[in-house]
């Protein structure tokens, strides 16, 4: 991962002068961190060993899969050695906590999503991965172990959101993942965005399928595929729920499940309709009601459609989407459970993983665009994980200075500036680095002649003219010479020729 960078500048000088080039060049060359070390970034998959709460591990979007002994102090990268360092779920075995699951690929499809390469397996706690095949899911989005069968595992495969491929829905395997058979698929645009199995009944368990595809100019959630499947003798037969179980009628989208610890017969779903709701089952799922259909219960659904249940509290329910909302009153309303981004011990906002431990509700840890956080208050006091460096820069750019600045713009981190490198010994703290512009950061490009001046991107069009000694910025944006015209952009602008720059700015020997 540190090592992309200087890969990716080869790349462009190799075409540029039409010169081979012998990697012989970069044997005593030795990546070093520079920053910004305040700055984290998605984390997509959490699991905690639960009869030893300080061994979690964590998956991101980009970073690969992090591993922590000592209740998130400390933390080591697991999965460095492997083909893709995008991860969309984690399970413990939790019978015998040394054999972890990781299943790769991002399973929130925004536009900037990083592919996966199929299903990872370790006995040795993440020392040691083998791969287990399903390479060509593409997305998985959760792992299921048969508590009572460890060897019994099932995967919501999601699919890649670009393409049609049968490659996708329910798989299982029983002989710890040396085959594997797939249990539900609906078509080549269906997988599965949930799976959660009953405490109680192994054989029991809720997926939730959606038809959804991703092209650069549009995104489209849902479609007949879409619906929620039941099982109850461990995917042999399954049962699709509709409007006459209690279910929205029409076509659904993207459906988030969760199931009551304490009391499995109280299930909830958080359904995109026509109209996006939560619905609630108190048999085991044969019947549904719709309890809310407030803004509250999340928005975006196609980032986010997680619902989860306090394991000693069938009432205290949470959404995580932008926010993490939680309801104590089994779904009928919902608060803000913490404080917003930019406030004092803020929390930043956007949310994809969660965990509650099993026998102490008020121990749970967040996953968001920003990185990790822990609470074991119930959600009053919150500790960011400022340690994980995992911030994704979409790209890098560098002044003519002396010593040079560089500059990146991150997802959902804005644009930042920090040097190179210091002349003094005590090397780059993290107040060196400096956030020029918010938001979604894409490309930086700092005047060469002056750079306490520059332009930063950032979604949706925007671009900001930004002073980095007074903070004065101000945005532009093209419109269309009729006001009555909008345009149309896209999040990811398109990049301007930084590695270029990055080459040609290097100093150079005589």
């Amino acid at each position: 991962m540190k090592k992309l960078p200087l890969l990716l500048l080869f790349l462009v000088i190799t075409p540029l002068f039409s010169q081979e080039l012998s990697m012989d060049l970069l044997k005593s060359m030795q990546p070093r961190n520079i920053g910004p070390g305040g700055m984290s970034g998605r984390v997509t998959a959490i699991d905690v060993v639960n009869s030893n709460p300080d061994i979690i591990y964590v998956g991101t979007a980009s970073g690969g899969l992090w591993k922590s002994t000592s209740g998130g102090i400390k933390w080591q990268p697991i999965f460095d050695k492997e083909v893709t360092a995008s991860i969309g779920a984690i399970a413990i075995q939790q019978s015998n906590p040394s054999v972890i699951w990781a299943g790769t690929g991002e399973g929130n499809p925004r536009n900037s999503l990083n592919g996966g390469y199929g299903i990872y397996k370790s006995l040795d706690g993440g020392k040691n991965w083998k791969s287990m095949g399903l390479e060509e899911t593409r997305h998985i989005h959760r792992i299921v172990i048969d508590p009572t069968s460890p060897n019994t595992v099932y995967v919501a495969a999601i699919g890649s959101p670009w393409g049609v491929h049968p490659e996708r829905g329910v798989y299982k395997t029983t002989d710890g993942g040396k085959t594997w058979n797939k249990i539900l698929f609906v078509n080549n645009k269906t997988g599965a965005a949930d799976l959660v199995m009953d405490p109680t009944n192994p054989n029991k368990l809720i997926a939730a399928m959606w038809e959804h595809k991703r092209d650069p100019w549009f995104f489209n959630s849902g479609g007949e595929g879409s619906g929620l499947h039941i099982t109850h003798d461990g995917g042999e037969t399954w049962k699709k729920l509709t409007d006459e179980d209690g279910l929205p009628k029409g076509n659904l989208g993207r459906i988030g499940v969760a199931i009551a610890a304490n009391k499995p017969n109280i299930i909830y779903a958080l359904v995109e309709a026509k109209k996006n709701a939560l619905y609630k089952s108190e048999d085991g799922g044969f019947k549904w009601k719709k309890v809310n259909d407030k803004s509250g219960i999340g928005n975006r659904p196609f980032y986010y459609s997680e619902i989860y249940v306090d394991p000693q509290n069938e009432n205290r329910v949470f959404s995580i989407y932008t926010y993490v909302n939680v309801s104590q009153d089994g779904g009928k309303n919902f608060s803000q459970l913490m404080p917003a981004y930019g406030a004092d011990n803020g929390i930043h906002p956007d949310h994809h993983a969660w965990w509650i431990h099993p026998t102490n509700g008020n121990f749970m840890i967040d996953g968001n665009d920003g990185g990790l956080n822990i609470t074991k208050d119930g959600g009053k006091t919150w500790r960011f994980i400022g340690n994980l460096p995992v911030a994704q820069f979409y790209h890098i750019n560098v002044d003519n200075d002396i010593p040079y600045n560089v500059y990146g713009g991150m997802q959902d981190n804005g644009s930042w500036k920090g040097p190179a490198y210091v002349w003094r010994s005590q090397g780059i703290r993290n107040s060196y680095w400096q956030e020029i512009s918010f938001g979604d950061g894409f490309d930086v490009v700092p005047d060469k002649e002056d750079s306490r001046f520059g332009w930063s991107m950032s979604q949706q069009g925007y671009v900001s003219r930004y002073d980095s000694e007074t903070g004065n910025n101000y945005t532009v944006k093209p419109t269309h010479p009729d006001a009555e015209i909008k345009l149309r952009f896209n999040l990811i602008p398109v990049p301007c020729i930084l590695e270029v720059n990055l080459f040609i700015n290097l100093p150079t020997k005589a």
